[in-house]
Parts: structure tokens; sequence; C-alpha cells
């Protein structure tokens, strides 16, 4: 039902900006636990999709990576630039260069460039992306087939497009549309998703493997037996985590590396409290180290179905657990409520 609804909203977004300057629109691509089947909260799952944004016709994306001291987030600017459309072989139909025709008659006779409408400087701006999106969503709800079923109710989303329907009293979704920019052909985008920092700027993008997560589980669960239970691991360590300082991605990274290591036959119903014990053991072992490795860099067990930047194949892996190796007191903390993990 949610994939029918955001793909029939992209269609309608499509017949609005076809003449516009807006970024181009790709198919949403479904990511998170909703989609991959291992949501903790069964009331209040997120479905949320990652909508690709590719630049309009006379634009052109180049990505800037932030500085060095960021990792593990690594986060980047997406600048805009504008290209010259009057010298090539097959001109676009009615569109005036906005590097070599005089302003005047651009403005008289052209919609504005995406430098002028959704970036802040030279970089696509992430908050006014998302304004955007909302308002899009408030045009296209109306000529929808399900607006004669469902409600529509926007819900307030600074980096993001979020909003519920609801049909009748008991059938709700909600639902996230993030936005991002593909690096080449990989599998990895920069994306609209909140990070853990207190402050992120609106022309901040951060790095984001969701597409590679999904992809990969997707890989993993064809392989695996039929009656494999690693995404039940993966769905009941996320509800024992609840209340704890412990992220879901933190688990999530553990059970993917040890997807690669422990081999899939051993994942079976009868094989579910070994592998309960190994998870933890293995997040133990982590958290003695002060060491978690990034799941998609330098990892030599990367299946070949995961396209990755060459770089990332033999970068040292940023460490998830940085700030435990760094404070102490934090480490300290960490320890005691990895017993409590225990007792649960």
């Amino acid at each position: 039902v949610v994939k029918e609804l955001v793909g029939n909203l992209l269609h309608v977004f499509h017949l609005l900006l076809s003449n516009s300057f807006f970024p181009v629109l790709q198919p949403a691509i479904a990511v998170g636990s909703a989609f991959e089947g291992w949501s903790p909260r069964e009331e209040d799952i997120i479905f949320r999709l990652l909508v690709p944004l590719q630049p309009p016709r006379g634009h052109a994306f180049h990505l800037e990576p932030g500085s060095a001291g960021e990792t593990p987030a690594r986060n980047f600017c997406i600048r805009v630039e504008l290209e010259c459309t009057c010298t090539r072989e097959q001109p676009v139909e009615n569109m005036l260069c906005f590097l070599h025709h005089p302003a005047e008659e651009l403005r008289r006779n052209q919609d504005p460039s995406l430098l002028s409408t959704l970036c802040t400087g030279p970089y696509l701006d992430v908050q006014k992306t998302a304004r955007w999106f909302h308002q899009l969503v408030k045009a296209a709800w109306v000529v929808l087939p399900q607006s004669s079923n469902y409600r529509l109710k926007v819900v307030s989303s600074s980096r993001s497009c979020k909003f519920q329907v609801r049909k009748g009293e008991h059938e709700s979704f909600l639902i996230e549309l993030i936005f991002g920019v593909q690096q080449g052909d990989s599998d990895i985008f920069v994306s609209s998703q909140t990070t853990e920092a207190i402050f992120t700027p609106s022309t901040t993008w951060p790095e984001s493997y969701a597409v590679a997560e999904v992809k990969f589980l997707r890989h993993m669960a064809g392989q695996a037996p039929h009656d494999s239970f690693h995404l039940k691991c993966l769905q009941l360590f996320a509800r024992i985590l609840v209340g704890t300082g412990f992220s879901t991605y933190t688990l999530k990274t553990a059970v993917m590396h040890l997807l690669t290591t422990i081999p899939l036959s051993g994942w079976r119903r009868r094989d579910f409290l070994l592998r309960l014990q190994d998870i933890m053991r293995y997040l133990h072992c982590c958290l003695e180290e002060k060491r978690l490795d990034h799941f998609f860099f330098g990892n030599e067990n990367m299946p070949e179905e995961i396209a990755l930047p060459p770089a990332f194949r033999t970068a040292k892996p940023p460490n998830l657990f940085q700030r435990l190796a760094q404070d102490p007191a934090t480490h300290a903390q960490a320890l005691h409520e990895f017993v409590e993990l225990q007792d649960r």
C-alpha cells in the first residue's frame, strides 16, 4: 500500500514539475527496518523511502566532502553548478541558457534556476528541499486515487517529508520520504537523513548506507535457508535495546558482520539461541576493545552484489565506538548497560 501510494505521488510530481528546474525525482527506494522486516515496534512503524535526486536541465551536482574530523559520520555538501546549454549538438527545446542569456530575458521567459529556489549560496539546502516536498505532497494529494479513502496529515520535519495517511480508526501509515544524491553508480548516497549531531547545517548531507543495507539483507535472505531467523534475531535485540544507550544501528552492524562470518546454514530456527549468544559475545568483545568497524569500509567479506565506491574497498573502516575510546566514563557506562542487556 505504501509503495503504491508513494509511486502515485511521484508520478503526479513528475507531471507538476515537467517544465521546471527543480531536481528530477527518481523512483523511491524502500529502506529501513520496516521494509527490511525487523522493525522493533509494530505499533509505530515508520515506512521510510529514499527518493534519489538528479540535476535538472542545465545544472550539475558535485559532491564536496566535509572536514576530515567528522568520521564516523561522513558529511557532504552538494554544490549546484549551471551548465551551458547553447553549445550542445542538440539544444534543449525552448530552453534559454542560464549562463549566456541576459538576466532580464531569463526572468521574463523561463522558470528560475535551481540555484534560485532550493539552494543556499551554491549548495542544495536540505530544509528548503524538505519544505518543497511537503508542498508537493499537499498539492498532489487531491488528485490521487487514495485521497478518496485515506486522510492526509503532514507531520512537521525539517530534514525530510513526513506524513501520515489514515483510513478509518485502525488503518494508518506513517511515511517518511528522505532524499539523496547517488555517489556514482554505487549503492551509497548522500541523504537528508538526520544525524546525531546537536546541530546539522542545512547544507550538510550525511553519507547514507541505507540502500546498501537493504540490498545486503535482501541478498543474504536469498542465500539463507527458508527458516532462517537472522531477522528475528535483529528484531528481538532491537526491542531489548529500547531504553538503553545502544543504538539499533550498532546492533544492525554487529549482525551484518556476523552474517558474513557465520555460515548462513547456522542461522536456522534450531540455532536461534546460539546466534543470540554469538551476538552478545560479539558486542561484548567490541565493547572491551572499544572498536566496532563500520560494515561497508575495508570489508573483505562484502558480497560482490553490493556496489560500493572504489575507495571503500581499501579504506580503513571508521570506528563506530570512537566515543568509547575517547571517553572512559562513556565506556564504563556502556559496559554497565551491557550487563543490563544480559539480564533482559
